[in-house]
């Protein structure tokens, strides 16, 4: 059966529903790709200017649901980081005060360069110690 439009008398439509949904969709799908990214890129900012030291052994941190670790990096300068960003050994140390004083106590996570002298590593460690943080672990990666 043949249908005569003009004799009708609607003219077909262009269903704009449809493409108003497809138009936000898009946008949403752009809005949130967008995020990622940016999300993406403050991370890298974040990341320390070390080589780790490589072991047989490196294990993944095994509790994410616990409290977060305090972190604190030796870069191939010597120079010190807390949670990313630089300090000095007095800054570090009034750091490791602060954390020792929260409940519940961090554990502490190194992240030292592979060239950095041990006597260094040591330091932070009595550092460590001294405020009573004992949970203390070194990060490596594998080989």
């Amino acid at each position: 059966m043949r249908i005569d439009w003009q004799d009708a008398g609607d003219e077909p439509e262009i269903g704009l529903i449809a493409l108003i949904d497809c138009i936000f969709f898009l946008l949403m799908f752009f809005m949130v790709a967008t995020s990622f990214k940016q999300q993406e890129g403050q991370r890298l900012a974040k990341e320390l200017p070390i080589n780790l030291p490589q072991a047989e052994a490196a294990l993944r941190d095994l509790d994410p649901a616990g409290p977060a670790a305090l972190v604190i990096g030796l870069d191939a300068r010597g120079q010190l980081y807390l949670d990313g960003a630089a300090v000095s050994v007095q800054a570090l140390h009034d750091g490791l005060r602060a954390a020792a004083q929260r409940r519940p106590v961090p554990p502490v996570r190194l992240e030292g360069d592979r060239s950095v002298p041990l006597q260094q590593v040591v330091h932070v460690l009595d550092l460590c110690a001294f405020e009573g943080l004992t949970q203390v672990s070194v990060r490596t990666r594998a080989k």
